[in-house]
């Protein structure tokens, strides 16, 4: 597993994405489906939110985002005038319970920080469910040490996201490290700086986020 030891010292700054890099992306998603069953069954009394909370639990496990509002409306009998709803809490949910970084990752950023390093968030996510997700995120005192950029926002204003994020700070190429999901190394590769797969820190951590709350 590496650690902020393994870093260049030469390094200024640090890029990380989001999702599976700062904390696990379900353990959003398990939010917001526990939102919405809960909102269903308080609309139309059925089904029961636990029933499909763990239906749609167990098929984004199982099956990923793609069409899961379908495969429970289908199981359910859900109205299909229900996806908007369910479309839009992603971007709009109120989570009842605080998103934790992984222990690495927050130790990472903390010794990076203590170092004098600056802190990005540097994500290809939806602007909109991206800013959602971390205005949840138990930072532990880095609120401040850390700047978001959002390079879907950066494209439409007709930036090149990389090159705006070095000329704003003052930076290099080579005085940036971008943290990346492991799932994603084009991207990574793509962007013309140095990368390190999250996966690469998070070796033998794993996070202690509740997926969502117990039921009442």
């Amino acid at each position: 597993m590496l650690t902020y030891a393994n870093i260049d010292a030469g390094k200024k700054a640090l890029l990380f994405e989001v999702d599976n890099v700062l904390f696990p992306k379900k353990d959003y998603l398990l939010q917001v489906y526990y939102l919405f069953a809960n909102l269903l069954e308080y609309t139309e009394t059925v089904p029961p939110a636990s029933e499909l909370t763990g239906f749609l639990k167990t098929a984004y496990e199982h099956h990923g985002e793609a069409g899961l509002f379908e495969r429970a409306a289908e199981a359910f009998g859900i109205d299909p005038k229900y996806k908007t709803q369910f479309e839009r809490m992603h971007h709009t949910a109120r989570l009842p319970v605080k998103l934790l970084l992984y222990q690495a990752m927050l130790d990472l950023m903390r010794d990076a920080h203590g170092d004098g390093k600056k802190l990005f968030i540097f994500t290809d996510g939806n602007p909109a469910i991206q800013l959602n997700k971390l205005q949840y995120v138990e930072w532990n005192g880095l609120e401040r040490a850390v700047t978001v950029y959002f390079q879907a926002e950066l494209r439409a204003k007709g930036y090149e996201p990389i090159d705006h994020l070095l000329k704003k700070n003052g930076l290099k190429k080579d005085d940036v490290l971008y943290i990346y999901a492991s799932d994603s190394p084009g991207m990574a590769a793509a962007l013309g700086i140095d990368h390190i797969a999250a996966a690469r820190f998070l070796e033998t951590s794993s996070s202690e986020q509740r997926a969502y709350p117990d039921k009442q």
